[in-house]
């Protein structure tokens, strides 16, 4: 449930509500259904889907509020790779649920050894779904600073051809970057409140 950072914070907020409304609407067809289907290991499944009904909507909560941070613009993003880490955990654990109902339907005792690898497991999942998250931030952060590199490429280049002469460029100096950085929390503040009027 990654957010498209095309998409606009509204979008995000709608297509994930519209994902918790679809889960809900399953769960009480599938419980109004056990009156009508006779089979015992549909009446179990439904059975394991109510027992769990909270981890799951937990789980989606979890991410949903995840994709709401993913889809604000930089810093306002950086919590959404550890809400999504957390949420994967949450994850292992109704996998780990998965595994134990099938043991009790079927007779394997395959959930013993899945127990045992989930303490391996767990850590490796967060760290990587963190470090995926906090990668795909920077590649985002690196992939605007070059589309601003070359609009500056492309308007010195302008400049030159108007004035018929190279522009003379000086190194920067720690003004410059201090009024550049207020340009951008300008900007970054700017958008933020643009995302909440729009919403």
């Amino acid at each position: 449930m990654w957010p498209n950072k095309q998409h606009s914070l509204g979008w995000v907020f709608v297509s994930r509500m519209i994902g918790i409304i679809c889960f809900l609407i399953i769960v009480v067809l599938a419980n109004i259904l056990t009156y009508y289907v006779n089979s015992p290991l549909y009446h179990s499944g439904v059975d394991f889907l109510n027992l769990n009904f909270w981890l799951l909507l937990l789980i989606g909560i979890i991410i949903f509020v995840a994709d709401i941070f993913g889809a604000f613009p930089f810093p306002l993003n950086l919590p959404a790779p550890v809400i999504k880490a957390i949420g994967s955990v949450f994850i292992i654990a109704f996998v780990l649920r998965v595994f134990e109902w099938v043991d009790s339907t079927t007779g394997n005792n395959i959930y013993h050894y899945f127990w045992l690898l989930s303490f391996v497991i767990v850590p490796i999942v967060f760290i990587i779904v963190l470090l995926a998250g906090y990668y795909e931030i920077i590649c985002d952060l690196w992939a605007k600073a070059k589309l601003r590199d070359q609009s500056d490429v492309e308007v010195a280049g302008e400049t030159v051809s108007a004035t018929g002469s190279p522009a003379v460029t000086s190194p920067k100096s720690w003004e410059d970057i201090g009024a550049e950085l207020r340009l951008m929390l300008y900007d970054l503040l700017h958008r933020f409140r643009a995302e909440i009027r729009k919403n």
